[in-house]
């Protein structure tokens, strides 16, 4: 089962960073990201957000993948399977573009923009839906940040032991990057 953490910051890039870090750590096999959006909010109050996965690039792939593939098979049959291949590509490519824009992959825009709603102008904040986690490890990288639990679906065991994680930088005086 996935956990959901929100986490505020102060600074516009600090989610970014944090976003990086964790992305590391994914690659490290530290962290099992299933999805991630950071969320800035501007000087002017505008709230953006920059998901993770697009969506749409993803859809355009698959749908062209299958596209094709069945545009080879039906082509088959009308003796022009290059054809087929090609039109069933375009065709599943713009297909799954536009399945990819209606789609709302992980975690929900709408609950992540009421979420949003509570920051101060020119913060920002990270969401992510974690499957997996080696704690220990990614609660040291956490340390380097210095931000604020939003929302959670952890045990208050694991917000507590995390919301330590991201006070220690200001607690140890350290100098923020």
């Amino acid at each position: 089962m996935s956990e959901l953490v929100a986490v505020a910051f102060d600074k516009p890039d600090e989610a970014d960073r944090a976003l990086t870090g964790l992305i590391q750590l994914e690659k490290e096999y530290l962290v099992d990201l299933e999805d991630a959006v950071v969320v800035i909010r501007g000087p002017n109050d505008k709230i953006r957000l920059k998901q993770s996965v697009s969506t749409v690039a993803a859809g355009a792939a698959s749908g062209g993948l299958w596209g094709s593939l069945w545009g080879t098979l039906v082509g088959l049959l009308f003796l022009s399977p290059l054809a087929g291949f090609v039109v069933g590509g375009v065709a599943g490519a713009a297909g799954g573009a536009l399945s990819g824009t209606l789609v709302d992959y992980g975690i929900d825009d709408k609950f992540i923009r009421s979420v949003a709603q509570s920051l101060k102008p020119d913060s920002s904040a990270l969401f992510v839906l974690v499957r997996k986690v080696q704690p220990e490890k990614v609660l040291a990288e956490v340390e380097k940040y210095k931000g604020h639990v939003l929302r959670t679906s952890l045990s208050p065991e694991a917000e507590k032991r995390l919301g330590e994680a991201l006070s220690k930088q200001a607690d140890a005086g350290l100098p923020q990057a």
